[in-house]
């Protein structure tokens, strides 16, 4: 397992707010790696593997033609309400996409208990736990992939997984679980790291869902997204009520982006469990003429 080790002080972490004067440790790999979490314990020692994993799986995702999305920026559960949240909003969820998921105890006993599918892309490693967008399925992924972008300030990655799953129609499923670049001046390491996503799915021809933290908290960047989104012909989920949160700017943060798929119902609602709040959507498979 390659790695190396930063030291960052906390005040760098905030982007110049004065924290306390320690410095804390990150590990942080040389290559995006993967954290499978299916069939673990949650003792049991974590294995690593680079780049791309494919399974043996014919078990489709959706239940009879419908798929229950959650996507939630989950603040590397900081709050007090995590748990029982996302207890909550996973139970009628056939997806659940996090961002900023923390590999604890509490968070690897919540996959156990509830027997998911399982990767974590690990962006970095603080105090010896991985943290990174996390993607769980009720069903076996074919086939998942995973990314890693270098904040430009922070020198800490953002992550992303592609994950693909099979479709009761015969299609496959792409689904990109991301968060975004935050800390820059310009939009040119945002936009690397959203065109090198797009590289990876414009070869896929069936549904795709592209979700998470985008950090879209400028029109500049918004600009940015929607560009690719046109490019990959993706629809952006609307969401009745929209709940989502926003920067100052008013713009929000969060998005569910999708193809080859119908809408039949979206909402965000307000939380205390996140800085976040989180996105649910039900989507249905479009008939084949």
């Amino acid at each position: 397992m390659k790695k190396r080790t930063l030291f960052l002080s906390g005040s760098a972490l905030l982007v110049g707010l004065a924290l306390a004067a320690k410095s804390i440790v990150f590990t942080v790999p040389l290559e995006p790696e993967l954290i499978e979490l299916s069939n673990i314990t949650p003792d049991a020692p974590l294995t690593y593997q680079s780049g791309c994993t494919q399974f043996t799986t014919s078990t489709p995702i959706d239940r009879h033609g419908q798929l229950n999305v959650l996507v939630w920026n989950i603040y590397k559960q900081q709050k007090d309400d995590w748990k029982a949240a996302l207890n909550s909003l996973a139970i009628s969820s056939d997806l659940v996409l996090l961002q900023e998921a923390s590999l604890t105890p509490e968070l690897k006993q919540f996959v156990v208990d509830k027997s998911y599918s399982a990767e974590l892309v690990r962006a970095f490693d603080i105090f010896d736990t991985s943290a990174g967008v996390l993607t769980l399925a009720k069903e076996s992924a074919e086939k998942v992939c995973a990314h890693t972008a270098i904040e430009p300030w922070l020198r800490l990655p953002k992550s992303a997984l592609l994950s693909e799953y099979p479709l009761s129609d015969k299609q496959t499923l792409m689904v990109v679980n991301i968060h975004a670049i935050n800390f820059t001046l310009g939009t040119e390491d945002y936009k690397n790291q959203i065109e090198a996503l797009s590289q990876e799915v414009k070869q896929h021809d069936g549904p795709l869902i592209i979700a998470g933290d985008f950090n879209s908290w400028s029109n500049d960047r918004l600009e940015t997204l929607q560009q690719q989104v046109k490019t990959l012909d993706l629809k952006e989920v609307l969401f009745t009520p929209d709940d989502r949160m926003r920067f100052i700017t008013g713009l929000p943060l969060d998005h569910i982006f999708y193809r080859g798929l119908e809408v039949t119902e979206a909402h965000s609602m307000k939380s205390n469990a996140s800085d976040h709040n989180p996105l649910q959507v039900s989507f249905s498979l479009k008939t084949q003429l």
